[in-house]
């Protein structure tokens, strides 16, 4: 679970605690009364952190931020309400760096005249003033930073804030796109490398108003990679730090499994995956390890899937690989198993799996094994030989309520609705555009154990970008995944964004007894 969820339910578990303390021992023998269940009531505060996006001159970077407001159409706007992303400190990290240290000699991703910290704009890139519509910003370049931000009252639940960045030449040509994080403290990224050819950055970004002391760990196919520059990473206050995974160690590892914890504080985390040959994107974090996984939204016209799984426990796992197409799931032929030794990475090579047919990859214990927990990611490519390009999936968990997928065109969005279980039906709500349009509202069916790969629903009068709200409505769970097509100069470009649950309602105990009597 996010570690800022396990914060806020341990506040509010403590408050119930107070509360029923408070019951007990009410005077004039008043009868004692028991909490009420919990209400799940909309969250008042949100943060949001997007890594700098590029090191390209050339790069064009898209933000599209949004609110779904109270219900899938959204309402007016909250008064008082803030929802702004503004310019992160740059601390520039490179290999010349002692471990712990942010600074010194600049060898890392950006150029720069020399300085190892660039003081951040307090003007704002991308503000957000209203529920149900969303607002886009633009960035140009290698200059652009990374962000920090926080959305208050009515624009915090389920405020969500796409980054879109497209190059269109270079060794990190592609589209990168990436689902601004909130903070957390234990990060799982599976699907990273060391090979010759990649270029691998993990970013870590903090929100806060004290410095964050951060950890990697890296783990190969035989286990934990020596590394004497990975522990106590420092990250100041209101700071973004680009970490070379190369400086890192010195073993060429293909498959690499990153973990990312904090001692102090919290970070947003992504991994930034680049090659010579295969494009970049990003890599967000993989769902917390469990013995059952979703990955979702494998394009139909994949040429290569590669599964990289972890498991971080002290047992190893024996996992049954299946593929849930559009008709049904099935065991995909020489990729219907995986043995993940504990503490190692395993890599699975599925070729072009979904053979025409878009779907997504479902872990499982095998035969008679024990539900061990694992995380775990695909590196899916498009296209062939020079005009290749790759995208992640990582894991991800259920729909519980609602997730916001922003940033969709006209054209290039599929959405991938799966139903591992029962049969589930979804509501999906097309917002009104950044520059014009009004909402569109579509529902689908589900089939159990299937994959839906769809075009979703387009605001009337478009223009702009627009935002996409899935609301599972009955049924079994729903995994979902938002592709953006951009296909450029004949290469296949696009970027996968899975849709976890928008955190937007948490439960809070509603207590029967008046305190008021304990006030005399």
């Amino acid at each position: 679970m996010n570690r800022s969820t396990l914060s806020l339910l341990a506040a509010v578990t403590s408050l119930a605690a107070v509360t029923g303390f408070a019951a007990l021992t009410a005077p004039d023998g008043e009868a004692v009364t028991e909490a009420t269940a919990p209400a799940r009531l909309p969250v008042e505060r949100s943060s949001l952190l997007c890594p700098a996006p590029a090191t390209s001159d050339i790069a064009e970077t898209v933000y599209t931020s949004f609110t779904p407001g109270s219900g899938s159409g959204g309402s007016s706007a909250a008064s008082g309400a803030v929802a702004e992303l503004k310019p992160s400190v740059a601390m520039l990290r490179g290999p010349a760096d002692d471990a712990g240290k942010a600074g010194g000699k600049q060898e890392d991703e950006a150029e720069n005249d020399g300085s190892s910290k660039k003081p951040p704009s307090d003007k704002p890139v991308v503000t957000l003033k209203q529920p149900g519509k969303p607002v886009g910003a633009k960035a140009s370049g290698s200059a652009a930073p990374a962000l920090v931000g926080t959305a208050t009252g009515g624009l915090a639940p389920g405020w969500t804030t796409q980054q879109t960045t497209t190059v269109s030449a270079g060794s990190g040509r592609g589209v990168l796109g990436v689902h601004c994080t909130a903070p957390d403290t234990d990060l799982w990224f599976p699907g990273a490398s060391l090979a010759k050819d990649r270029q691998d950055y993990v970013h870590l970004t903090n929100p806060d108003d004290s410095g964050a002391l951060v950890d990697i760990e890296l783990y190969g196919k035989d286990g934990a990679l020596k590394s004497q520059l990975s522990d106590g990473i420092q990250v100041p206050p209101g700071a973004s730090v680009p970490v070379l995974l190369a400086t890192l160690t010195t073993d060429p590892a293909e498959d690499v499994t990153v973990h990312v914890t904090t001692r102090t504080g919290r970070v947003g985390a992504a991994v930034r995956g680049a090659g010579d040959e295969t494009g970049s994107d990003w890599l967000a974090a993989s769902a917390d390890p469990a013995g059952t996984l979703v990955l979702p939204g494998v394009p139909a016209d994949a040429t290569a899937v590669r599964l990289v799984a972890f498991a971080p426990g002290d047992d190893d796992a024996e996992l049954k690989v299946r593929l849930a197409s559009a008709t049904g799931t099935i065991n995909p032929a020489g990729a219907e198993s995986l043995r993940v030794k504990s503490g190692m990475t395993a890599s699975l090579d599925m070729k072009d799996v979904t053979k025409g047919e878009a779907g997504s990859i479902l872990l499982a214990p095998a035969e008679g094994a024990p539900a061990t927990p694992v995380v775990a990611a695909l590196q899916v490519t498009r296209g062939k030989g020079d005009k290749q390009e790759i995208a992640y999936i990582p894991a991800t968990a259920p729909v519980r309520e609602r997730a916001t997928a922003a940033d969709n065109r006209a054209k290039g969005s599929v959405l991938s609705l799966t139903a591992p279980g029962e049969t589930a039906q979804v509501k999906v709500t097309a917002s009104a555009g950044t520059e014009g349009g009004s909402q569109s509202v579509k529902t689908y069916t589900v089939k159990g154990g299937t994959t839906l790969a769809v075009g979703p629903p387009v605001p009337e009068g478009l223009k702009g970008s627009y935002a996409l709200i899935v609301e599972p409505q009955s049924g079994g769970p729903v995994h979902a995944a938002r592709t953006l097509l951009l296909p450029q100069d004949g290469i296949q470009m696009f970027t996968v964004q899975t849709l976890p649950d928008d955190r937007g309602l948490v439960a809070v105990p509603a207590a029967k007894q008046d305190l008021s009597v304990l006030d005399d």
